[in-house]
């Protein structure tokens, strides 16, 4: 009973511990936001159903989506490479087709109207200023504007890969991979990076990436982090609120809202998972049969004790 009660002590007292080193000091040096359920509560919803046939039309023609977005799965390349389009427009224009399922439908319902609200960085580009966002409003195309806008976001629901194949890397590809690199898994705000023959060519590509950086900088203030290690410092919960809303954690930031629907997110997240702590499915495994052998070891331990020390006792 004597050593239970030793263990017990020393037991609590690590835990006081390691509360006031880790979850206590962190929850006073960083702030903590509740996740908003990716509701989007202040965007409106358009109640109007859409059609696909007329979103193809629109999205191909008046709606202008083309001149600036690719949409490989439609059999439609970019108009510029990256590094063009970062200079021409400060980022890289999204490829197109994933965005109806990795985006929220009441975003894209706003940010084809109002950008700049969508994103929320009105503060960085005042239309009353003449501080226009890259991404030109769609203002209609001589029908009813949200009709016509929802057959847009109809559209390009139809050609994105179903729930079941939205996968880690796409979605985060789509959401987050034009601003941020993970150099763990070779993923440069360009793409990823090949492996080079010659020496000269993967110089060639890393130039290009400066190039492209460089632009960024100046779009976004300062160079996005490179998230490979992000998921392991910052943690599940951070990552997922900022996305959901920067401004929370950072007024006046730079960085837009994504948009992303509660489930891209999740795969945005396991990408980060995957990239940044690729082992932890085996450490995992190789814990839990840690912790089994200890409370053997444990249970062998004390009785041998009892077998040595029974005459003293």
């Amino acid at each position: 009973m004597k050593e239970l009660l030793i263990l017990a002590i020393v037991t609590v007292f690590t835990l006081i511990t390691y509360y006031l080193v880790e979850p206590f000091a962190h929850s006073q040096m960083h702030k903590h936001v509740e996740s908003e359920g990716f509701a989007y509560a202040d965007l409106q919803a358009n109640i109007k159903k859409g059609d696909v046939t007329r979103g193809k039309a629109l999205v191909m023609g008046a709606g202008a989506c083309t001149g600036c977005h690719a949409i490989k799965v439609a059999g439609v390349a970019a108009t510029m490479d990256a590094v063009t389009a970062g200079a021409s427009y400060g980022v890289n224009p999204p490829d197109l087709s994933n965005a109806g399922i990795v985006f929220d439908a009441k975003f894209l319902n706003d940010l084809i109207k109002n950008p700049a609200h969508a994103l929320m960085v009105e503060q960085k580009f005042d239309v009353n200023a003449g501080e226009m966002h890259p991404m030109i409003p769609f203002y209609g195309a001589g029908g009813n504007m949200d009709q016509e806008i929802e057959d847009m976001i109809a559209y390009l629901q139809s050609i994105a890969v179903k729930p079941e194949g939205l996968t880690p890397k796409i979605a985060y590809e789509t959401a987050c991979g034009r601003c941020h690199a993970v150099k763990y898994d070779k993923w440069t705000q360009i793409g990823s990076k090949p492996i080079f023959k010659h020496k000269k060519d993967a110089l060639a590509f890393d130039i290009k990436v400066l190039e492209y950086q460089d632009t960024l900088k100046a779009y976004m203030g300062k160079l996005p982090p490179d998230l490979s290690m992000y998921i392991r410092s910052r943690g599940e919960h951070y990552i997922k609120t900022f996305v959901e809303n920067p401004q929370n954690y950072l007024p006046g930031t730079s960085m837009p809202r994504v948009g992303l629907t509660s489930e891209s997110a999740k795969k945005v997240i396991e990408y980060l998972e995957d990239s940044g702590d690729a082992k932890r499915h085996e450490r995992e495994k190789v814990g839990a049969n840690v912790m089994i052998y200890i409370i053997f070891f444990a249970i062998f331990a004390l009785l041998w004790k009892k077998q040595i020390w029974r005459k003293l006792h």
